[in-house]
Protein backbone atom coordinates (compact mmCIF):
# COMPACT_ATOMS: atom_id res chain seq x y z
CA UNK A 1 0.00 0.00 0.00
CA UNK A 2 1.13 3.50 -0.99
CA UNK A 3 0.06 6.57 0.73
CA UNK A 4 0.86 10.21 -1.10
CA UNK A 5 1.67 13.71 0.24
CA UNK A 6 2.63 17.23 -0.37
CA UNK A 7 5.88 17.67 0.77
CA UNK A 8 7.93 21.28 1.86
CA UNK A 9 7.47 23.73 0.45
CA UNK A 10 4.20 22.62 -0.53
CA UNK A 11 3.74 21.42 2.74
CA UNK A 12 5.44 21.70 5.93
CA UNK A 13 7.29 18.69 6.55
CA UNK A 14 10.49 17.02 4.40
CA UNK A 15 9.83 14.67 1.91
CA UNK A 16 12.45 12.80 4.40
CA UNK A 17 10.82 13.32 7.46
CA UNK A 18 7.53 11.92 5.50
CA UNK A 19 8.94 9.31 3.89
CA UNK A 20 10.70 7.69 7.61
CA UNK A 21 6.75 8.31 9.00
CA UNK A 22 4.77 6.44 6.06
CA UNK A 23 7.77 3.65 6.61
CA UNK A 24 6.50 3.12 10.68
CA UNK A 25 2.94 3.72 9.68
CA UNK A 26 3.67 0.41 7.63
CA UNK A 27 3.39 1.43 4.17
CA UNK A 28 5.23 -0.18 1.17
CA UNK A 29 5.61 3.31 -0.66
CA UNK A 30 5.07 6.98 -0.71
CA UNK A 31 4.11 9.31 -3.25
CA UNK A 32 5.37 12.58 -3.63
CA UNK A 33 2.79 14.94 -5.57
CA UNK A 34 3.34 18.43 -4.86
CA UNK A 35 1.79 21.03 -7.05
CA UNK A 36 4.32 21.86 -9.98
CA UNK A 37 4.69 25.58 -8.46
CA UNK A 38 5.93 23.94 -5.53
CA UNK A 39 8.48 21.16 -6.16
CA UNK A 40 10.32 20.00 -3.58
CA UNK A 41 14.11 18.83 -4.13
CA UNK A 42 14.69 15.54 -2.84
CA UNK A 43 16.71 12.30 -4.26
CA UNK A 44 14.03 9.33 -4.49
CA UNK A 45 16.74 6.15 -4.82
CA UNK A 46 18.49 8.01 -2.10
CA UNK A 47 15.00 7.86 0.21
CA UNK A 48 13.78 4.31 -1.00
CA UNK A 49 17.02 2.76 0.06
CA UNK A 50 17.36 4.52 3.98
CA UNK A 51 13.74 4.24 5.02
CA UNK A 52 13.26 0.42 2.74
CA UNK A 53 10.02 2.04 1.06
CA UNK A 54 9.48 3.06 -2.61
CA UNK A 55 9.93 6.72 -3.01
CA UNK A 56 7.73 7.75 -6.51
CA UNK A 57 8.27 11.22 -7.83
CA UNK A 58 4.71 12.41 -8.86
CA UNK A 59 3.45 16.10 -9.20
CA UNK A 60 -0.17 17.98 -9.24
CA UNK A 61 -0.67 20.02 -11.92
CA UNK A 62 -2.77 23.28 -11.07
CA UNK A 63 -3.17 26.29 -13.38
CA UNK A 64 -4.88 29.19 -14.49
CA UNK A 65 -6.56 28.03 -17.88
CA UNK A 66 -7.30 24.96 -19.51
CA UNK A 67 -4.25 25.79 -22.21
CA UNK A 68 -1.78 26.00 -19.34
CA UNK A 69 -3.11 22.54 -17.63
CA UNK A 70 -2.43 20.65 -20.81
CA UNK A 71 0.90 22.03 -21.76
CA UNK A 72 1.81 21.04 -17.87
CA UNK A 73 0.30 17.76 -18.25
CA UNK A 74 3.30 17.84 -21.69
CA UNK A 75 5.90 18.86 -19.84
CA UNK A 76 5.72 16.69 -16.78
CA UNK A 77 4.40 13.51 -18.63
CA UNK A 78 7.91 12.52 -19.59
CA UNK A 79 9.50 13.84 -16.03
CA UNK A 80 7.42 12.61 -13.72
CA UNK A 81 6.35 8.68 -12.30
CA UNK A 82 2.38 9.76 -11.51
CA UNK A 83 0.72 12.73 -12.83
CA UNK A 84 -1.81 14.01 -10.91
CA UNK A 85 -4.45 16.92 -12.24
CA UNK A 86 -5.74 18.83 -9.24
CA UNK A 87 -9.64 18.45 -9.28
CA UNK A 88 -11.91 21.65 -9.86
CA UNK A 89 -11.95 23.51 -13.39
CA UNK A 90 -10.33 21.11 -15.18
CA UNK A 91 -12.00 17.99 -14.09
CA UNK A 92 -12.81 17.51 -17.65
CA UNK A 93 -9.77 17.63 -19.25
CA UNK A 94 -7.96 15.83 -16.74
CA UNK A 95 -10.97 12.74 -17.44
CA UNK A 96 -10.55 12.85 -21.59
CA UNK A 97 -6.98 12.73 -21.58
CA UNK A 98 -5.04 8.97 -21.25
CA UNK A 99 -1.39 11.08 -19.99
CA UNK A 100 -3.10 11.91 -16.97
CA UNK A 101 -2.64 9.10 -14.28
CA UNK A 102 -4.93 10.77 -11.64
CA UNK A 103 -7.57 12.84 -11.07
CA UNK A 104 -7.20 14.39 -7.65
CA UNK A 105 -10.09 15.41 -5.02
CA UNK A 106 -12.92 15.71 -7.62
CA UNK A 107 -15.22 16.80 -5.54
CA UNK A 108 -13.35 19.36 -3.09
CA UNK A 109 -13.73 22.11 -5.83
CA UNK A 110 -15.83 21.54 -8.46
CA UNK A 111 -18.52 18.61 -9.36
CA UNK A 112 -18.28 14.84 -10.44
CA UNK A 113 -20.95 13.55 -13.04
CA UNK A 114 -21.80 10.63 -14.82
CA UNK A 115 -20.53 12.08 -17.93
CA UNK A 116 -16.73 12.55 -16.70
CA UNK A 117 -17.33 9.11 -14.67
CA UNK A 118 -17.42 7.72 -18.24
CA UNK A 119 -14.27 9.60 -19.87
CA UNK A 120 -12.22 8.53 -16.83
CA UNK A 121 -13.13 5.52 -17.45
CA UNK A 122 -12.23 5.09 -21.11
CA UNK A 123 -9.05 6.81 -20.26
CA UNK A 124 -7.93 4.86 -17.99
CA UNK A 125 -7.71 7.90 -15.15
CA UNK A 126 -7.94 6.70 -11.74
CA UNK A 127 -9.95 9.23 -10.00
CA UNK A 128 -9.61 10.31 -6.39
CA UNK A 129 -10.79 9.37 -2.82
CA UNK A 130 -9.39 12.07 -0.99
CA UNK A 131 -9.90 11.69 2.93
CA UNK A 132 -8.11 14.99 3.74
CA UNK A 133 -11.28 16.80 4.83
CA UNK A 134 -12.69 13.75 6.53
CA UNK A 135 -9.98 13.59 8.73
CA UNK A 136 -8.92 16.74 9.62
CA UNK A 137 -12.35 19.11 9.26
CA UNK A 138 -15.42 18.82 11.54
CA UNK A 139 -18.72 19.76 11.51
CA UNK A 140 -20.88 21.20 8.19
CA UNK A 141 -17.27 20.67 6.31
CA UNK A 142 -17.26 17.26 7.57
CA UNK A 143 -20.35 16.27 6.53
CA UNK A 144 -20.29 17.73 2.85
CA UNK A 145 -17.29 16.09 2.26
CA UNK A 146 -18.22 12.80 3.28
CA UNK A 147 -21.82 13.37 0.69
CA UNK A 148 -19.19 14.21 -1.47
CA UNK A 149 -17.04 11.39 -1.19
CA UNK A 150 -20.31 9.21 -0.82
CA UNK A 151 -21.47 10.16 -4.37
CA UNK A 152 -17.71 9.40 -6.34
CA UNK A 153 -18.72 5.94 -4.84
CA UNK A 154 -22.15 5.71 -6.23
CA UNK A 155 -20.47 6.52 -9.68
CA UNK A 156 -17.40 4.92 -9.39
CA UNK A 157 -19.08 1.66 -8.71
CA UNK A 158 -21.62 2.46 -11.69
CA UNK A 159 -19.62 3.60 -14.23
CA UNK A 160 -16.15 1.26 -13.11
CA UNK A 161 -14.14 3.94 -12.70
CA UNK A 162 -10.62 2.96 -11.62
CA UNK A 163 -9.68 4.60 -8.18
CA UNK A 164 -7.09 5.70 -5.50
CA UNK A 165 -7.21 6.46 -1.57
CA UNK A 166 -5.39 9.05 -0.05
CA UNK A 167 -5.41 11.25 3.57
CA UNK A 168 -3.25 13.60 1.26
CA UNK A 169 -0.94 14.83 4.10
CA UNK A 170 0.55 17.79 4.21
CA UNK A 171 2.47 17.35 6.74
CA UNK A 172 3.67 13.92 8.79
CA UNK A 173 1.44 14.72 11.48
CA UNK A 174 -1.38 14.17 9.68
CA UNK A 175 -0.21 10.81 7.67
CA UNK A 176 -2.50 8.07 8.87
CA UNK A 177 -2.42 4.39 9.71
CA UNK A 178 -4.01 1.79 7.10
CA UNK A 179 -6.69 0.86 9.68
CA UNK A 180 -7.49 4.57 10.48
CA UNK A 181 -8.02 5.08 6.40
CA UNK A 182 -10.13 1.57 6.72
CA UNK A 183 -12.78 3.45 9.18
CA UNK A 184 -13.32 6.58 6.83
CA UNK A 185 -13.58 4.55 4.15
CA UNK A 186 -16.71 2.42 5.71
CA UNK A 187 -18.45 5.17 6.22
CA UNK A 188 -18.80 6.32 2.51
CA UNK A 189 -19.66 2.91 2.47
CA UNK A 190 -16.23 0.75 1.24
CA UNK A 191 -15.58 -2.21 2.79
CA UNK A 192 -11.48 -2.86 3.97
CA UNK A 193 -10.86 -4.68 0.96
CA UNK A 194 -11.93 -1.70 -1.36
CA UNK A 195 -9.69 0.99 0.53
CA UNK A 196 -7.06 -0.88 0.60
CA UNK A 197 -6.95 -1.75 -3.41
CA UNK A 198 -7.49 2.48 -3.75
CA UNK A 199 -4.27 2.89 -1.56
CA UNK A 200 -2.35 -0.43 -3.90
CA UNK A 201 -2.95 1.55 -7.12
CA UNK A 202 -0.70 4.03 -6.64
CA UNK A 203 1.91 1.31 -6.61
CA UNK A 204 0.38 -0.50 -9.33
CA UNK A 205 0.47 3.08 -11.48
CA UNK A 206 3.99 3.40 -10.73
CA UNK A 207 4.64 0.36 -11.95
CA UNK A 208 3.22 0.67 -15.29
CA UNK A 209 4.47 3.95 -15.89
CA UNK A 210 8.29 2.87 -15.06
CA UNK A 211 7.61 -0.01 -17.26
CA UNK A 212 6.35 2.12 -20.05
CA UNK A 213 9.72 4.55 -19.57
CA UNK A 214 11.92 2.08 -19.91
CA UNK A 215 13.93 1.65 -23.31
CA UNK A 216 12.32 -1.74 -24.50
CA UNK A 217 8.78 -0.65 -23.84
CA UNK A 218 7.12 -0.06 -27.22
CA UNK A 219 3.53 -0.26 -26.73
CA UNK A 220 1.75 -2.33 -23.92
CA UNK A 221 2.49 -6.20 -24.97
CA UNK A 222 5.32 -5.18 -27.45
CA UNK A 223 8.77 -4.61 -26.93
CA UNK A 224 12.14 -4.64 -28.24
CA UNK A 225 14.76 -7.20 -27.39
CA UNK A 226 16.15 -10.44 -28.59
CA UNK A 227 13.99 -13.50 -28.71
CA UNK A 228 14.63 -17.55 -29.37
CA UNK A 229 12.44 -19.14 -31.31
CA UNK A 230 10.47 -22.26 -29.73
CA UNK A 231 11.91 -25.71 -31.60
Amino acid sequence: MYETVHARPDGTSTVSRLALTVSELGYDGLVVRCHDDAMAEYDPAALSTEFGIDVVEGVEIRADDRSAAASAITRHRSRRTIVCVHGGQHNRLACEDERVDVLAHPMADGDFNHVLARAAADNGVHVEFNFARVLRADGGERVEALRGLRRLRTLVDKYDVPYVVSADARSHLQLRAPRELFGVGATIGFTDDQVRHGLRAWGEIATRNRDRRSESFIEPGVRTGRYEEND
